[in-house]
């Protein structure tokens, strides 16, 4: 095979060999969880090994998107199930903090394979977008708009697809299963093989349609829920000593995440927290008084422990206040009382 023959030796072929055997060992897995510490090393040495595959796949330029597939040697044809492999792998990752990270660049890898099996005419199929939804800002098909209610035939259809999808599935894996004993004792000829690697893609193919269309859904809800976690935080002391009425903003972390809020809504400014400061600067609000003062050698962890501190303070007492307030009405007043004006 070229691979072999170009200097990568077994070594590309062991690498492919080893990340494919510890996603399937992540995949059938015993291991209740996939959280486990075990579980989650087997995932770092397939992505690792799979990205050194990677690598190297593409020094030697084994493909190319102006090349036909009857130009690939039939050993090297595994290679082209590289990207779709370490997208599986990607998204087997647990830590929750860099999970749109994950999502982001499993999908980009998914999208990769299918875009090649697409230049070597393997498979029928439309290729997704090359991002996903709500990040090209073409406009079109506003959130909640009536693309987003689809008609009840579309979903009629779209089940049937899947129920088909789902039936060539168990076909194509019984046909692998039954061919992958013959091919791997070393008993296939070359077009046996060729016809071998070519199901593969298919359910490869497949596997990653199915995971674009959740890792978009997927996407789509770890947005909305951080643009709501934004919107609701407030700015960092305010609450007290704001005096100008502030119109409505939200508060964006940084340039680039302005950015992006920006577009999903066109009624509101966004501004960055340093842009945030510099305007209540100029309007006098933020005035030397209320920074809280702190004592030389101070870090900001400490202080904003402190502030944090002195605040849950000042809530509780509040708190408790409210509460003895509200003993002491309701002792002289009885229920109901108040509700008068609106009866009938």
């Amino acid at each position: 095979s070229m691979a072999e023959g170009a200097g990568g030796g077994p070594r590309l072929a062991e690498l492919l060999a080893t990340g494919r055997r510890l996603w399937e060992e992540v995949e059938t897995g015993a291991e209740p969880s996939s959280g486990a510490p075990a579980v989650q090393d087997k995932v770092r040495q397939g992505l690792d090994a799979l990205q050194r595959a990677a690598a190297m796949v593409a020094q030697l330029e084994l493909f190319s998107e102006n090349e036909e597939l009857e130009e690939i040697a039939s050993a090297d044809m595994k290679y082209l199930l590289l990207p779709a492999l370490l997208g599986a792998l990607t998204l087997k990752q647990v830590d929750l903090s860099r999970r749109l990270e994950h999502l982001e660049s499993a999908r980009a890898h998914f999208w990769r394979f299918l875009k090649l099996c697409r230049s070597y005419g393997l498979g029928s199929f439309h290729l997704p977008p090359s991002s996903p939804p709500g990040e090209e800002d073409d406009g079109s098909a506003s959130p909640g708009g009536p693309a987003a209610q689809p008609s009840l035939v579309a979903m009629a259809s779209s089940r049937q697809a899947k129920i088909e999808r789902y039936k060539q599935k168990k076909e194509l894996e019984n046909r692998l299963a039954s061919m992958r004993t013959f091919v791997e004792c070393g008993q296939a000829d070359e077009d046996q093989i060729r016809e071998f690697y070519k199901l593969q893609i298919q359910k490869w193919i497949n596997t990653s349609l199915e995971e674009i269309e959740s890792i978009d859904q997927e996407m789509v809800i770890l947005r909305s829920r951080d643009a709501v976690k934004q919107a609701s935080a407030p700015p960092h002391g305010t609450s007290r000593q704001v005096r100008a009425p502030l119109k409505p903003f939200i508060l964006t972390r940084d340039a680039a995440q302005a950015k992006v809020f920006g577009a999903g809504y066109p009624g509101l400014p966004t501004m960055t927290v340093d842009d945030w400061y510099e305007q209540r600067s100029r309007q006098g609000v933020v005035s030397g008084q209320s920074a809280p003062q702190r004592a030389p050698g101070i870090t900001d962890e400490e202080l904003q422990k402190q502030q944090q501190e002195e605040k849950e303070e000042e809530e509780d007492e509040e708190a408790l206040q409210k509460a003895r307030n509200w003993d002491d009405w309701k002792d002289t007043h009885p229920r109901g009382y108040g509700n008068r004006q609106n009866m009938g």
